[in-house]
């Protein structure tokens, strides 16, 4: 079982690896259970459409950060995951990243975009091999290109040029049954952002893909806002309502619940788990986060029952 949690998403250039986030790192494996933590270093592109991805800014890790994360998260006895994810600097979702279907002169392009993102994961690819990370991610969420078969297969390709462990690429929920190009990756993965009353219908729909691709699968993200109203929509993190934790903590138990009658799931990666602790008053943030929370105890009684095999 993949007992894993998403560690300090996105984190800015000198958060990584300060004596805070070490102690936050710890206070997680302690707290959770954990013996599989995912680092997800930010590539930032302005806008939707553009070309040119980013990955060497203020709003990055340093590769220098990353190495050393990994190697700490080792030394704890913990098996690492990379998962180079782009970001919108305007703050518009990743999956709305779309261009015109052809190439259109004095248009931003598919082509120049792909050959930008297959750079960007090519790069943190070599990190994964130079560290022995345990599993690579091929990124996050891209529902608005996973249409283009061929230019994916590419950057897969690419990505196993320099990192010669698992691959697989975290799609969005609700869209296991439309990548096209699973057999080219190790794993399905996907984002586990279900109703609390639907885990079963969508657990039936996305074994179909299980069965047709003959792969394992893998909840590399799952989550819900501990606010009223969440459990029914947590993929919303627009959803407005009062804190909710025992919300959170049931929406949780149900997951975990209806997950673990299917054998084909290997494992989960947790959303998410903070750079710096909250402080003592962490049950009153009422966003994704688990610290400290009733989720929390939900999540190690879960993760002690399991196996470390995957």
């Amino acid at each position: 079982m993949f007992k894993g949690i998403n560690f300090a998403p996105f984190c800015r250039k000198g958060v990584l690896n300060t004596p805070p986030a070490r102690e936050s790192f710890d206070r997680m494996a302690e707290a959770t259970g954990a013996d599989f933590v995912i680092l997800a270093p930010n590539g930032l592109q302005p806008v939707a459409q553009s070309e040119e991805i980013c990955y060497t800014s203020e709003g990055t890790c340093t590769d220098s950060e990353l190495v050393q994360a990994i190697r700490y998260a080792k030394a704890k006895g913990l098996r690492v995951a990379l998962k180079p994810t782009v970001n919108c600097c305007n703050g518009v979702w990743r999956a709305y990243i779309s261009f015109f279907e052809k190439d259109v002169i004095c248009e931003p392009k598919w082509s120049n975009w792909f050959a930008a993102y297959a750079d960007f994961q090519a790069h943190y690819a070599a990190i994964a091999e130079q560290e022995h990370c345990d599993l690579f991610i091929a990124g996050c969420e891209m529902v608005m290109s996973e249409h283009r078969e061929a230019e994916w297969r590419g950057v897969i390709a690419a990505i196993r040029q320099q990192y010669h462990g698992p691959v697989t690429y975290n799609t969005d929920k609700y869209q296991e049954d439309n990548v096209t190009w699973w057999d080219c990756l190790d794993y399905i993965s996907a984002s586990g952002y279900y109703p609390i009353d639907r885990w079963e219908l969508e657990l039936d729909r996305i074994e179909a893909v299980v069965r047709r691709f003959d792969k394992p699968f893998l909840f590399t993200e799952a989550g819900c806002m501990s606010r009223t109203g969440a459990a029914r929509v947590p993929n919303d993190w627009s959803l407005q309502g009062p804190l909710n934790l025992t919300e959170q903590a049931d929406w949780y138990r149900a997951m975990f619940t209806a997950c673990e009658k299917r054998s084909w799931i290997k494992g989960f990666g947790l959303w998410d788990w903070p750079a710096v602790l909250p402080n003592p008053r962490a049950q009153q943030d009422s966003g994704y986060g688990f610290c400290g929370k009733p989720a929390q105890k939900v999540v190690k009684e879960f993760y002690a029952k399991q196996d470390t095999t995957w």
